[in-house]
């Protein structure tokens, strides 16, 4: 039989699991909001932590706070960060939609480790909230978290896969294959040219990621409920940013607007508009991979990825390109979560915006699949796929879009006449121009050469 105690807040007493570290608050929502069974995000709880830390440091350094009860609280955040307290914090995600129920959770919870340690007694809203609300701790939780993923996370599992790319196109990116445009024959390019093009495509949505982060940085902290700083320090903003930034080792300052940070998520949507963007190349990318891969034998084949797990329960032997599909379904998710995001973003009304718990799981559960996705594809499918240059060599010396080549020494229309004929009977361009023209086998040669062809310019 589960063992309760009695605790008590403004709106009366209820019963609360012995063994919890939250009170009564805690507990209400967990009654009130029993609707996903999906809890805030680890790295939320984490950002929630430093906040919590940083504004303690930050009341004891302005003489708001008494030392020993400051260094308690910091104490009791370190805790928490440490992860061994994560079942503490079971609010859904579905809450209120100031995420006020996240805020007194984590405030009850760190309440109740410094009292433990002291002895005595630590308020959560008179000592471990002070000089806060939850309408700017939770803007601010969510605006640390996201550098947090991103910063400590996304960048490096991006440049993983940027690096992997890099390594491949060393190691077969001379080798010739045919082109596509509309998925037909197009003229000869290069491996090295189609996997520095990915490259460019995560470099580029990493740079994004980058610039919309820089306004994301500017902190609601210290505008308290509605954007004026009633109840906080002066200074407190200012002293807040700078203990933060030394704990999370990432640069946060005070926004210039703090009606701005609470009252809407544009920052936010902003950055989950570029994480779309990421999510958009990696499925080009998936897909690309998924094209090159298909057959083995009634397929393009032009390369082979790592057999990772059997892909049919009835057809024996059959291997899928099971890495690129699941990365695929990462990128949709991200889109669905974008979505959301920019619903949730407009849901601002008048002094706040009351979708924050469902923005910061949406955004952070993006940049989880991200970064997990980017290390999966580079590790279990750029990094291991073989290139079946017997199949690309096959289809490029037969394919009669090279004929494109001989446009400006026989032009448009012969070319087009040469490269009927060679595609409806099955032979390659050089030997039917051979026939049809008065150029040399060296002259054609020298103009029908694939790897020539993937230089550009004109033959």
């Amino acid at each position: 039989m589960t063992q309760y105690r009695i605790e008590k807040d403004s709106m009366g007493e209820l019963k609360v699991p012995a063994n919890a570290l939250y009170k009564a608050q805690t507990q209400r929502a967990v009654d009130n909001f029993a609707i996903s069974g999906l809890t805030m995000p680890v790295w939320f709880i984490q950002a929630l932590a430093y906040v919590k830390s940083a504004a303690a440091k930050t009341n004891q350094e302005l003489g708001h706070l008494q030392p020993h009860i400051s260094e308690a609280i910091v104490d009791a955040c370190e805790k928490v960060l440490t992860g061994e307290y994560d079942n503490q914090f079971p609010v859904d995600v579905f809450q209120t939609g100031s995420g006020t129920s996240s805020n007194m959770n984590m405030n009850e919870v760190l309440a109740t480790l410094a009292s433990n340690s002291l002895d005595e007694n630590v308020s959560p809203n008179d000592h471990v909230n002070m000089g806060q609300s939850s309408n700017d701790v939770i803007p601010t939780s969510i605006q640390v978290s996201c550098c947090i993923g991103v910063y400590y996370h996304l960048l490096p599992a991006a440049n993983h896969l940027i690096n992997a790319l890099t390594q491949k196109s060393k190691e077969v990116g001379h080798i010739c294959k045919t082109g596509r445009t509309h998925l037909m024959d197009a003229m000869p390019i290069t491996f090295a040219q189609t996997l520095d093009s990915w490259k460019s495509q995560i470099e580029n949505a990493i740079a994004g990621i980058n610039t919309s982060l820089e306004q994301v940085k500017p902190l609601a902290q210290g505008g308290t409920a509605v954007g004026t700083g009633i109840n906080a320090d002066p200074q407190f903003a200012g002293k807040f940013a700078s203990n933060l930034s030394a704990s999370v080792g990432i640069s946060f300052k005070p926004s210039e607007n703090f009606f701005y940070n609470i009252g809407s998520q544009d920052a936010i949507v902003a950055l989950s508009g570029q994480l779309k963007t990421l999510a958009v190349a990696i499925i080009k990318i998936a897909n690309d991979l998924r094209w090159m891969n298909s057959g083995p034998l009634s397929g393009l084949g032009e390369i082979e990825l790592q057999a990772l797990q059997p892909g049919s329960s009835i057809m024996p032997g059959k291997v899928n390109p099971v890495i690129p599909e699941a990365a695929a379904m990462v990128g949709a998710q991200v889109i669905g979560n974008d979505a959301t995001i920019t619903v949730a973003g407009q849901s601002g009304n008048f002094e706040l915006n009351v979708m924050l718990p469902v923005i910061a799981h949406n955004v952070l559960e993006s940049i989880n699949l991200l970064t997990n996705t980017c290390y999966h594809l580079a590790d279990k499918a750029i990094a291991t796929f073989v290139v079946k240059q017997e199949n690309i060599n096959k289809s490029l010396n037969k394919n009669p879009i090279l004929v494109t080549a001989l446009n400006p020494v026989i032009g448009y229309l012969k070319a087009a006449d040469i490269a009927k004929k060679a595609y409806k009977e099955n032979r390659p361009i050089i030997d039917v121009a051979l026939e049809e023209t008065e150029l040399s086998q060296q002259e054609l040669e020298n103009l029908l050469n694939p790897e020539k062809l993937t230089q550009g310019g004109i033959a």
